[in-house]
């Protein structure tokens, strides 16, 4: 690597962290003047709530305007180059196009990678610390979760196998046990083979088990039928205490491996409603690659010298990185309320934001 290429990725890298730290302030400023009643009333001190909100709400902004802030840094400092003649001096003493490039898309991997390392593993906990304090001192506070909690029915029902059918009835989240009974069904093909019925099931935080009181049994063979009564009964299934009653931070709060998982146990079981995690687990790999794509649109675009200095550039910018968030939404929206794959969804703003790259590097002046 040349003096040339340190000073382009040097740019690149203080460039996009400056930008990243700055939004995230102002994110962190705003989001604390719509919130300063719930910490009041949270009762926890400022460094509790830094040490149990904010170390997981900054990580999960600066996931959602990483590629976008690097986007207007790589405008940014391109356009001041552009402005001090930076890159005419470099193409007229000789230097390939696409060698001028090269430093920026270097930079582009560099600031991906970390990206993509922390969109699989460390966004997720941090996900995790901010979900926790958000559904402890702020949904349930808030009287538009509290009508939402009122709308949904507590009654749960879900495929424990490929077989075996469950349903909770009046479940109650926050005890974890049905107030008003529970059955268990299993089916051979097309014949019921196994009946439970139970008057209450409530899970045992200390064997980690679902627990069946007042159990009623019922084996079926054909015409013969075994029945068998007890009181209390260990049930085999596969499904813990906090899969019964969705969480709307869940997606956000597991890793890759974790999220893969969940989705292989959930199709498996039959359960609808998954796009939004099969969404999710594309996503983190398709945002960190939209870094090299919006480094490429912008340093084609802001390359150019023009006579209204770097302002043009910026505006061309801001607007096509609307572009991308608006697209970008619309297709996850197509994706959990159409019929969209999942996969599509996640990729589609790359794909046609790769095709803008290609057709502005194309006609960059060179």
């Amino acid at each position: 690597m040349k003096i040339l290429d340190w000073y382009i990725i040097r740019k690149y890298l203080t460039t996009t962290i400056f930008m990243v730290l700055i939004f995230s302030v102002i994110a962190v400023v705003i989001d604390a003047s719509e919130k300063t009643d719930d910490f009041v009333k949270s009762g926890l001190s400022s460094w509790q709530i830094v040490t149990n909100y904010y170390i997981g709400f900054v990580p999960f902004i600066i996931s959602m305007i990483y590629p976008l802030m690097v986007f207007i840094a790589v405008i940014f400092f391109s356009s001041k180059m552009a402005a001090r003649s930076e890159i005419v001096a470099m193409l007229a003493s000789g230097i390939r196009y696409n060698r001028v490039l090269a430093p920026f898309m270097g930079g582009a991997i560099i600031m991906g990678g970390l990206f993509w390392v922390a969109a699989q593993f460390w966004i997720p906990k941090a996900a995790a610390i901010r979900g926790d304090f958000q559904s402890t001192y702020i949904d349930a506070h808030s009287n538009y979760e509290r009508g939402e909690e009122m709308k949904r029915s507590p009654n749960y029902y879900l495929k424990v196998d490929s077989n075996t059918f469950a349903g909770f009835r009046e479940y109650n989240p926050i005890s974890y046990q049905t107030e008003r009974g529970f059955f268990m069904d299993r089916l051979q093909g097309t014949q019921l083979v196994y009946n439970l019925r139970a008057d209450q099931v409530r899970w045992d935080t200390i064997k980690n088990t679902w627990i069946a009181y007042k159990a009623v049994e019922r084996t079926l063979d054909g015409i013969k039928e075994t029945i068998r009564i007890t009181d209390t009964l260990p049930l085999k299934m596969n499904i813990k205490h906090t899969a019964i009653r969705p969480d709307k931070y869940l997606k956000d709060r597991l890793t890759t491996s974790q999220l893969k998982a969940y989705i292989e146990t959930e199709s498996s079981r039959g359960t609808e409603g998954l796009n939004d995690f099969k969404v999710e687990r594309y996503r983190r790999d398709a945002t960190p690659f939209s870094v090299l794509i919006l480094t490429l649109i912008g340093f084609s675009v802001a390359s150019r010298k023009t006579r209204g200095g770097s302002g043009l550039n910026l505006a061309v910018g801001i607007i096509l990185a609307a572009i991308f968030v608006v697209m970008d939404k619309f297709s996850l929206t197509f994706s959990t309320k159409g019929n969209l794959p999942p996969m599509i969804a996640a990729w589609m703003p790359n794909i046609i934001f790769s095709i803008i790259a290609l057709y502005l590097h194309k006609k960059a002046p060179k």
